[in-house]
Protein backbone atom coordinates (compact mmCIF):
# COMPACT_ATOMS: atom_id res chain seq x y z
CA UNK A 1 0.00 0.00 0.00
CA UNK A 2 1.22 3.43 -0.94
CA UNK A 3 1.24 6.56 1.46
CA UNK A 4 0.40 9.02 -1.63
CA UNK A 5 2.27 11.46 -3.65
CA UNK A 6 4.58 11.88 -0.89
CA UNK A 7 2.76 15.48 -0.30
CA UNK A 8 1.62 13.96 3.55
CA UNK A 9 4.35 13.22 6.04
CA UNK A 10 4.70 10.14 7.66
CA UNK A 11 3.17 9.93 11.40
CA UNK A 12 6.28 10.07 13.06
CA UNK A 13 7.96 13.16 11.41
CA UNK A 14 8.57 15.63 13.70
CA UNK A 15 6.83 19.22 13.18
CA UNK A 16 9.35 21.67 11.36
CA UNK A 17 8.95 24.26 14.71
CA UNK A 18 8.43 23.50 18.34
CA UNK A 19 7.26 25.90 20.84
CA UNK A 20 9.19 26.31 23.84
CA UNK A 21 7.81 29.24 26.43
CA UNK A 22 9.10 29.22 29.97
CA UNK A 23 7.45 31.51 32.67
CA UNK A 24 10.34 33.38 34.56
CA UNK A 25 7.96 35.05 36.79
CA UNK A 26 9.17 32.84 39.34
CA UNK A 27 12.49 32.74 39.25
CA UNK A 28 12.64 36.50 38.50
CA UNK A 29 10.31 37.28 42.31
CA UNK A 30 13.00 34.39 44.00
CA UNK A 31 15.73 36.67 42.37
CA UNK A 32 14.75 40.25 43.39
CA UNK A 33 14.81 38.26 46.86
CA UNK A 34 17.58 36.83 46.89
CA UNK A 35 19.27 40.68 46.21
CA UNK A 36 16.84 42.21 48.99
CA UNK A 37 18.02 39.39 51.44
CA UNK A 38 21.97 39.70 50.54
CA UNK A 39 21.74 43.37 50.66
CA UNK A 40 20.93 43.21 54.54
CA UNK A 41 18.38 44.73 56.75
CA UNK A 42 20.88 47.85 57.34
CA UNK A 43 20.37 48.76 53.71
CA UNK A 44 18.93 52.11 52.85
CA UNK A 45 18.08 52.83 49.63
CA UNK A 46 17.54 56.93 50.46
CA UNK A 47 20.67 57.27 51.87
CA UNK A 48 22.46 55.57 48.83
CA UNK A 49 20.55 57.80 46.96
CA UNK A 50 21.41 60.61 48.85
CA UNK A 51 25.19 59.79 48.51
CA UNK A 52 25.29 59.49 45.50
CA UNK A 53 24.13 62.77 44.79
CA UNK A 54 26.45 64.16 47.10
CA UNK A 55 29.18 62.82 45.33
CA UNK A 56 27.48 64.59 41.99
CA UNK A 57 27.35 67.76 43.59
CA UNK A 58 30.82 67.17 44.44
CA UNK A 59 32.37 65.97 41.48
CA UNK A 60 31.13 69.20 39.57
CA UNK A 61 31.64 71.80 42.02
CA UNK A 62 34.54 74.18 41.95
CA UNK A 63 35.27 73.91 38.21
CA UNK A 64 37.30 76.35 36.55
CA UNK A 65 36.20 77.66 33.33
CA UNK A 66 37.73 74.92 30.89
CA UNK A 67 36.21 72.88 33.15
CA UNK A 68 32.69 74.56 33.08
CA UNK A 69 32.90 74.73 28.87
CA UNK A 70 33.63 71.21 28.91
CA UNK A 71 30.47 70.72 31.40
CA UNK A 72 28.73 73.19 29.73
CA UNK A 73 28.94 71.97 26.20
CA UNK A 74 28.11 67.66 27.37
CA UNK A 75 25.03 69.03 29.09
CA UNK A 76 23.81 70.81 25.98
CA UNK A 77 24.95 67.51 24.00
CA UNK A 78 22.22 65.49 26.64
CA UNK A 79 25.45 63.66 27.54
CA UNK A 80 24.99 64.88 31.59
CA UNK A 81 21.84 66.43 33.41
CA UNK A 82 21.88 69.90 34.49
CA UNK A 83 22.99 70.39 37.72
CA UNK A 84 22.87 73.56 39.90
CA UNK A 85 26.14 75.29 40.13
CA UNK A 86 28.41 74.62 43.08
CA UNK A 87 25.63 72.67 45.01
CA UNK A 88 28.09 70.97 47.39
CA UNK A 89 29.36 72.44 50.51
CA UNK A 90 33.40 73.13 50.13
Amino acid sequence: MSHGSGHNPPEHAAPEHVVFEMDLTLHESRRRAEVISALGPGWDPLAVMRAEEEACDLLYSGLDARQRETYDMLVAAGVLPRREADRASD
